[in-house]
């Protein structure tokens, strides 16, 4: 059947010109910052890259000034707690070039990019690209620069071994709760002569007194490694395995995390890894029988309103994707983690120190 004529004849009259404008009054907040006055927006792959195409504001670590930010994104190019393949101290770089992702969240309806004050503020400085527990300290010094002037930091790996000082800064005052999605649990100890390692950050964490494992829960996990990861156990993390996530149910996962994390301070920790290598074959230690990209969605859109107070996307490995899909999944999932930041309360206080 034809459309009926005054219907097309009212269609032509809103929508007919050759205007940029958006007449909803929902979309019209997000297209009033991205449109000129012209009906132009910024092209996505010109100027220069930036996490998210946030802002970029750098930061001098012996003088930082945050301004008045409330979320701070850094990179963290440093890859020397593998135990597979390197390469994720390119994946910061791969992530900032990627082209369009965001700035609107159709899903949780915020456009974080512009309701938060977010900035890209640049690379940690290491002062040694060969010693990791040297790289380890400046992660700890600069995220704790981060939290001391009253930011939340979100942080992009890099490989795994991060997450533990990025803790020690975050914890510092009281142990924080942990949503951690990965194909592995991270809890093992000491081998080849360190315990400062792409597995371990999180037993190295709850020994730190930085991370309550009672309200950690560990979502994803899979592989040969499971005799690795007895500490989870012992320490009452709560372990969801990728076997059992259909039987639970992607919600019944979410009210799990909720349950387990409360309102209290937690962080997210997410692992690229955690994806089947179908989704995201550039990271060093690919598990197949992963979460699928919109599994993945699914459950990050269901933590809306918790009281995050950092998070992390780690372990691109760029170089082993000619695809760029790994790198622009990592994009994705930090968008998402920045979106749930606009919800957080922790976030909300942020910049009141």
């Amino acid at each position: 059947m034809a459309m009926d004529k005054h219907t097309l004849e009212g269609l032509r009259q809103r929508y007919g010109n050759d205007s940029a404008s958006v007449l909803d009054p929902k979309f019209r907040t997000v297209a009033d910052k991205l449109f000129s006055e012209g009906g132009t927006r910024s092209a996505p792959y010109s100027g220069v890259p930036t996490f998210l195409d946030a802002p970029l504001h750098a930061v001098v670590p012996d003088a930082p000034d945050f301004g008045d930010l409330e979320v701070a994104i850094s990179g963290m190019p440093m890859d020397l707690g593998v135990t597979n393949r390197p390469g994720s101290r390119f994946g910061p770089r791969a992530l900032r070039a990627i082209e369009r992702i965001g700035p609107y969240n159709h899903v949780l309806e915020c456009a974080p990019t512009f309701d938060l004050r977010v900035a890209d503020i640049g690379d940690v400085p290491f002062a040694s690209r060969y010693r990791l527990e040297a790289c380890h300290a400046d992660i700890e010094a600069h995220i704790q620069r981060i939290v001391d002037a009253g930011v939340v930091p979100l942080s992009v790996g890099g490989d795994h071994s991060i997450t533990h000082p990025i803790l020690k800064a975050v914890g510092r005052d009281r142990p924080v709760g942990l949503v951690h999605i990965d194909a592995h649990c991270d809890t093992g100890g000491a081998f080849d002569q360190t315990k400062f390692h792409h597995g371990g950050p999180f037993r190295n964490a709850v020994l730190d007194g930085v991370l309550d494992p009672e309200r950690t829960i560990q979502i994803g996990i899979r592989g040969s490694s499971e005799y690795l990861w007895e500490f989870s156990y012992e320490s009452g993390m709560h372990v969801i395995h990728a076997e059992e996530m259909d039987a639970i149910g992607l919600d019944g996962i979410v009210e799990r995390v909720r349950t387990v994390v409360g309102d209290g301070p937690t962080y997210l920790s997410f692992d690229v890894d955690s994806l089947d290598p179908a989704f995201a074959p550039g990271t060093g230690t690919p598990e197949i029988g992963g979460l699928t990209t919109r599994e993945a969605l699914h459950l990050l859109r269901g933590l809306k309103g918790l009281n995050l107070v950092g998070g992390d996307v780690v372990e691109v490995a760029p170089q082993y994707d000619a695809t760029t899909n790994t790198a622009h999944v990592g994009a994705q999932m930090l968008f998402e983690i920045l979106s749930l930041m606009v919800f957080s309360e922790s976030v909300a206080n942020a910049g009141r120190r």
